[in-house]
């Protein structure tokens, strides 16, 4: 008679808040081929470009993902900071992480980009743009957070994309402030100029 041999547990994901009240602390997220989260080394120069901007601002994660731009913003003292995501599975390890940290300031969104934008009312003062590598979502985001109004004058928008691929055509108020490789990830710095 043959043995079963039993399946080996899958692997937690996992990456860690890299600064602010949370810094050392482990975000876990559901290992789903979609899911690719900011490098440390990524996230490390963002927000330090973000620095002296993030306290007190109002932020949204578009793409949430992992969780680990919204996470990391809110550690470093964001005063609200907006996670969607349509995938019903991110979203239960999102809210599960937001109860684990006690963090009142995050809301936890289940919808897509699209249908979220259409029904803010409140402009943001940073917005992370971290979609799916395969899709073409991020070029659609930058027209949407335009066309409903959703950043403050001054704003800072995120944008992360495959090296191999072209950086998406800013909206003509967005002015380019940064923009960076790291191995496979190419990233960028805009502000909106009124």
């Amino acid at each position: 008679m043959a043995s079963r041999k039993a399946k080996p547990p899958r692997k937690r994901q996992q990456v860690r808040v890299i600064g602010g009240a949370w810094r050392g602390r482990r975000i876990e997220f559901p290992s789903l081929p979609a899911l690719r989260p900011t490098p440390d080394r990524v996230r490390e120069t963002l927000f330090s470009w973000l620095q002296g901007y993030i306290e007190g601002r109002r932020c949204l994660d578009l793409f949430a993902g992992s969780g680990a731009l919204g996470f990391e913003a809110a550690s470093r003292g964001a005063a609200s900071v907006v996670m969607i995501d349509p995938d019903s599975q991110v979203i239960q390890h999102l809210r599960r992480q937001t109860d684990i940290f006690s963090a009142s300031q995050i809301e936890i969104v289940m919808t897509d980009a699209r249908s979220y934008l259409a029904m803010s009312s409140l402009p943001f003062d940073i917005v992370f743009l971290d979609p799916p590598f395969d899709s073409a979502l991020l070029a659609d985001a930058c027209q949407l957070l335009e066309d409903h109004r959703a950043l403050k004058t001054g704003a800072r928008i995120y944008l992360e994309t495959a090296v191999a691929a072209s950086p998406p055509s800013l909206p003509a108020s967005w002015a380019l402030l940064k923009r960076v490789r790291a191995g496979q990830v190419g990233y960028q710095l805009a502000i909106k100029n009124g």
